[in-house]
């Protein structure tokens, strides 16, 4: 049984994720059928537009399916997840470039190599059940797959707050923070799916949206403007150690869990970003980190205590109140012969 479904139906490219008791975890083999896919119809005149769905309820996609980059990186071979990643990058371009309509469906979970596949389309569709996230710093990473170059574009300081907590974001909070265009009722998808293929008229999306409920956490942007505006990392945990609030309470608690260097990478990423008017430049810093994280990094730590022993205490090598400036500057050097391209078959 395949995992992906990739065909044309009608006016469209079709590309359905079939792993719904994996919630639909983006292997590496996947990836690399889904850049198949965008290449064949990016000059398929038969081809109008493209609509990417998944299979379940619960998640469009809940990330990548790490456990054989868990697997290499313990025995000291980071070659593949650095060939995932470079590859993966290079997918992520192509679907932010696609030179036409992309149409997602995101219920459920779209979360990491998740938001890689969904959130770079043009008409990115949400309904109630979505919980969209960067849970990367948890693990030891990065907010990835282009994912930070969202979160550079979130409003304010919406996407620092975003990328440090992992916090998930509903319907309002992901169209407000740019992860998605459209509120749509789900129960409506297929039937819009399947004029979206007989048609291929992408305004069809725009006339059967609806305005959503405020996000949660739009409704707290006054708070994470006025904490998450420090330069540092540590700045930002500062200035919510000042306050004796829900908020800040709430908000300390969450970092707590996640890797400060991870985080403090994260916040850099970020507001390089914004510099940026394309998503390339945000991705090649995405790969500085993530190129060095197995050897560097506290990616297998992190892995170790979510996903392999499940005991959600990893030892991170710093603190919140130590966070580690220099090393920041290590892990986001460029890579130079090493560095992220964005042809099949390069690695320089």
């Amino acid at each position: 049984m395949t995992d992906i479904h990739i065909r044309k139906i009608g006016q469209t490219g079709r590309i359905t994720l079939k792993r719904p008791k994996a919630l639909n975890a983006l292997s590496y083999k996947m990836c690399l059928e889904i850049e198949d896919a965008l290449d064949a119809w990016a000059e398929d005149d038969s081809v109008k537009m493209l609509v990417i769905d998944a299979e379940g309820d619960r998640a469009f996609c809940a990330g990548g399916d790490i456990q054989e980059m868990y697997d290499t990186a313990k025995a000291g071979n980071y070659n593949y997840g650095r060939t995932f990643w470079r590859d993966e990058y290079r997918m992520n371009a192509k679907m932010f470039e696609f030179p036409k309509p992309v149409a997602t469906f995101l219920q459920g979970f779209t979360m990491g190599g998740g938001v890689g596949v969904g959130c770079h389309g043009s008409h990115r569709v949400v309904g109630d059940t979505c919980q969209i996230a960067m849970p990367e710093v948890g693990i030891g990473l990065v907010p990835d797959v282009g994912g930070s170059y969202i979160l550079a574009k979130a409003p304010e300081h919406m996407g620092e707050y975003l990328g440090l907590t992992a916090a998930r974001m509903d319907a309002g909070d992901a169209i407000t923070a740019g992860f998605a265009d459209y509120y749509i009722p789900e129960e409506q998808w297929p039937a819009l799916i399947a004029q979206l293929e007989e048609s291929g008229d992408y305004s069809l999306i725009d006339a059967a949206s609806s305005e959503p409920f405020e996000g949660k956490i739009t409704a707290q942007l006054s708070d994470i403007n006025r904490h998450f505006a420090g330069a540092t990392l540590l700045d930002i945990v500062n200035s919510l150690k000042s306050e004796d609030t829900e908020f800040s309470a709430k908000t300390l608690k969450a970092l707590g869990r996640n890797s400060p260097l991870s985080m403090a990478c994260g916040l850099e990423i970020i507001r390089r970003g914004r510099a940026f008017d394309n998503i390339r430049p945000s991705l090649e810093q995405e790969f500085r980190f993530t190129y060095r994280s197995g050897e560097s990094g506290e990616f297998v730590e992190g892995i170790r205590a979510a996903i392999i022993d499940k005991d959600r205490n990893p030892q991170w090598t710093h603190t919140l109140d130590n966070p580690p400036a220099a090393m920041v500057m290590k892990m986001l050097m460029p890579l130079g012969a090493e560095k992220l391209t964005f042809e099949k078959g390069e690695t320089s």
